[in-house]
């Protein structure tokens, strides 16, 4: 009886220790963003997520909400719980250096998105639009649909996002090259639909004559178009950023005129590819900051868009 009871324990021991691979946990990749409700951080949050998955990790997704101590407390639970790597679209250029050296301090690498932090050597890569390209973009566009001539605003992102920055200064460098073009009203509506609803009717109060809006994403777009549709100025060319679906359907529909892409589904892939390779190799793909083009998207390709990326 005693030598069966050893032999089944030694049998349940031999079989514990020849797991098959599918038990054993994969990797975990902590991917870190601002809220989903903005359909571009949706995006990011998914392609790596799927990216993650496809390589074996086990993808552990986060929001900080743009608030700097949740995202800071994110990074602790990404450490607590082993993360191999980090992928991050930060919650602010100065607040997030920090935090990333945190993760780096735990052995942990981080490879940014989106957005840049304001010092090199602490994440392995910084994966960004290059923003002033694609302002300039939009911005010789919209040159184009006002004719060169007429009032205009300009709805500016978080003041804190070093984009919202970067941006409007690509704006103004192409926009100040046209004297007939006015800008009368410039606010910032940090990003948000609900806030850029609420701005656009107070600068249509004050400058009832303006002609166009052109504006640091397309979610403020969206909620200037939605002000300018209640207040029956659909005469009003709007011109945004970023590339969404929403945009994309009111381009289509003869709403808002133009946007610019910024390849937000394949900057999450392409962070989480490089985080396996540092892992697998102890070695960075290659620069750290490393920028993308973006693309002029209007009525011609419009139809092309889906998520954050053209369709061949």
């Amino acid at each position: 009886m005693l030598k069966r009871i050893l032999q089944t324990a030694v049998l349940a021991a031999l079989a514990a220790t020849a797991m098959p691979a599918a038990s054993i946990a994969a990797d975990l990749l902590a991917i870190i963003t601002p809220s989903h409700d903005n359909p571009f951080f949706k995006a990011e949050a998914e392609g790596a997520a799927a990216k993650a998955k496809e390589l074996g990790f086990e993808p552990l997704l986060l929001v900080h909400d743009d608030d700097a101590n949740k995202q800071s407390q994110l990074i602790d639970t990404a450490i607590a719980r082993g993360a191999k790597a980090i992928v991050l679209d930060n919650a602010g250029a100065a607040a997030t250096t920090a935090a990333v050296q945190k993760a780096k301090d735990a052995k942990i690498p981080s490879f940014l998105i989106d957005r840049e932090i304001n010092e090199s050597g602490v994440a392995v890569a910084q994966i960004v639009s290059n923003n002033y390209q694609g302002a300039q973009l939009g911005a010789e566009e919209f040159v184009k649909l006002m004719g060169e001539k007429g009032p205009y605003a300009e709805l500016v992102g978080k003041e804190s996002d070093t984009n919202a920055g970067i941006r409007s200064g690509g704006y103004k460098d192409v926009l100040d090259q046209y004297p007939d073009l006015k800008r009368v009203a410039q606010q910032s509506a940090n990003w948000s639909q609900t806030e850029a609803f609420e701005k656009m009717q107070t600068i249509l109060q004050a400058n009832p004559e303006i002609k166009g809006v052109i504006s640091g994403n397309d979610t403020m777009a969206m909620g200037a178009w939605a002000a300018l549709e209640a207040a029956g100025r659909t005469d009003v060319i709007v011109v945004g950023f970023d590339g969404s679906n929403d945009v994309r359907d009111s381009i289509m529909k003869g709403g808002i005129k133009a946007t610019v892409l910024q390849p937000a589904y394949r900057q999450a892939q392409l962070a989480v590819e490089q985080a396996k390779q540092y892992l697998d190799t102890g070695k960075a793909s290659g620069e750290e900051k490393q920028l993308m083009d973006c693309i002029l998207v209007n009525k011609d390709n419009a139809g092309k868009l889906e998520t954050f990326a053209l369709k061949d």
